[in-house]
């Protein structure tokens, strides 16, 4: 397992700290193609990134071990780097982020899954591709609300990737992130520049992560309470 413990964060002013990520993210971004190990150097820089904008992160447990699956519910742009931080992974990601400044070409770089909810065609090529990442043993991060929401309920999900992961036999483990600072979710028509710009003017931002239980395909009898499973995993505690 995974010991629970906590990431600190920097604390440098915010316009270095914003600076800083940036030169980070170009610099990771441009050698990516030419290192042996694409997906510890994309990890290095997750871990780097986080600090510099003052990210802390908290694992409220430890890890446990055996999924080749992760998947969580979905607060901001900067779930898929706290995970990241944790695990090296491939990972389902809408087709946005494709265009994003400096992260769009990494994400690419790393072969990243990316797929338009809203497209027939697109939703099956995804797990298509997701079919032949876990057939080659890669982990796989899901976010199956497919949009964020301030914690406070889980948004419908999209289920094929969890169905997928059922028919294929693969071990998922659920992952609930959860946040007390209002500027770490990102929400809205919210653009991406100036949520990172208070995400690094603020002092620090917390985020804790708190794994479920890993889940075998094998100990549920259909696919429709494995992914109520899930999804009870997945949803806030009650008030």
């Amino acid at each position: 397992m995974v010991p629970p413990e906590t990431f600190p964060a920097l604390h440098p002013m915010p316009s270095l700290r914003l600076a800083a990520s940036l030169g980070e993210t170009l610099w990771t971004v441009a050698r990516l193609s030419r290192t042996a190990s694409p997906r510890r150097s994309a990890q290095a820089w997750a871990r780097r990134t986080l600090r510099l904008l003052g990210v802390e992160t908290r694992l409220a447990a430890p890890i446990p071990f055996g999924a080749q699956v992760w998947v969580s519910n979905h607060l901001s742009w900067m779930d898929p780097l706290v995970y990241l931080s944790l695990r090296p992974s491939m990972a389902l990601a809408k087709a946005e982020v494709a265009d994003y400044p400096c992260i769009g070409h990494g994400a690419r770089s790393l072969g990243l899954r990316f797929v338009n909810r809203a497209d027939l065609f697109s939703r099956a090529a995804a797990l298509r591709g997701m079919v032949r990442d876990l057939h080659a043993g890669e982990a796989f991060l899901l976010f199956p609300e497919g949009t964020t929401t301030t914690g406070d309920h889980l948004a419908t999900l999209h289920e094929g990737g969890l169905r997928m992961a059922y028919r294929l036999g693969v071990r998922l483990l659920p992952l609930r992130i959860a946040s007390p600072d209002s500027h770490y979710p990102w929400i809205g028509d919210d653009s991406l520049l100036p949520h990172l710009q208070r995400v690094a003017q603020s002092r620090r931002t917390r985020v804790a992560v708190h794994p479920g239980v890993v889940l075998d395909p094998a100990a549920w009898p259909d696919e429709d309470r494995w992914v109520d499973s899930i999804r009870r995993q997945l949803a806030p505690p009650p008030a």
